[in-house]
């Protein structure tokens, strides 16, 4: 094999199939069904919150992966805290291409903990 064979050709597309542009819908979905089914009757351990953040960031960028959305670079943030009345705020920035690039977001609360999970898709030339 050739090793000019395995580099990936430059295509010369600047933006995205609009069949594979990346969804913010679909995105809040899996984000919503990862983290219900992951945090429903859990209770807040702070032993467990790091790595358990890491898994469900990890599950979220995976699912959007099979989502088909190519040539995306994917960010995904998993904030998890113990719920106490106490007020968060979180915010982000990004330098982006505001029609080729999008995010979701979704919120999940019980009486222990919260969880914030964002997923950012940039496009990648």
């Amino acid at each position: 094999m050739d090793k000019s064979d395995t580099v990936e050709r430059n295509t010369y597309i600047i933006g995205p199939d609009p069949q594979r542009k990346f969804k913010a819908a679909v995105a809040k979905q899996c984000i919503h069904n990862i983290i219900t089914e992951a945090l429903t009757g859990r209770q807040y351990d702070p032993q467990e919150v790091s790595a358990l953040s890491r898994t469900l960031a990890d599950s979220i960028k995976d699912k959007l992966k099979e989502a088909g959305f190519d040539r995306y670079k994917l960010v995904v943030q998993v904030i998890i805290g113990q719920q106490g009345g106490e007020t968060i705020k979180v915010a982000s920035r990004c330098l982006w291409d505001a029609d080729t690039d999008s995010f979701a977001q979704d919120v999940f609360v019980n009486d222990s903990l919260f969880c914030v999970a964002a997923a950012f898709g940039c496009y990648y030339c």
